[in-house]
Order: C-alpha cells, then structure tokens, then sequence
C-alpha cells in the first residue's frame, strides 16, 4: 500500500475516487430526503404591515409639559 498520493498507482487513485463520489452522493442525498421530509408548517408567507399613528419612543421616564 502506498501512503502518498504522489506515488500511488493506478487502482488507488480509482479508489479514491470512487469513495469521493460515494461519500458526496451520499451527501447529496441525505440532504434531499431532510428537505422533502419538511412539512408545510415552514413554509413563508407575506406579512403586510400597514402604517398607523406616529408613537414616540424614549429611555427617560420625565414627562413633557407642552
């Protein structure tokens, strides 16, 4: 067995590959089944917000006499 990349032969670089290709499918699909799994409950919706009255707010508990 080789222990560096550089002198491998060729089967080791294939395996390698292969590995690389069954970890990332692996990957690929385990994050595809997690997002069809998901219920509706997430899903966004658009939240209108309209605009009312002018409010002050401050910090200071002193009252204005106007």
């Amino acid at each position: 067995m080789n222990h560096s990349i550089y002198s491998a032969d060729r089967s080791t670089h294939l395996k390698v590959v292969v590995v690389a290709l069954v970890a990332g499918i692996a990957v690929a699909g385990l994050g595809i089944s997690a997002r069809l799994g998901s219920s509706d409950s997430y899903t966004q919706t658009a939240r209108v917000i309209k605009a009312d009255k002018p409010v002050l707010v401050t910090t200071t508990t002193n009252t204005a006499i106007r």
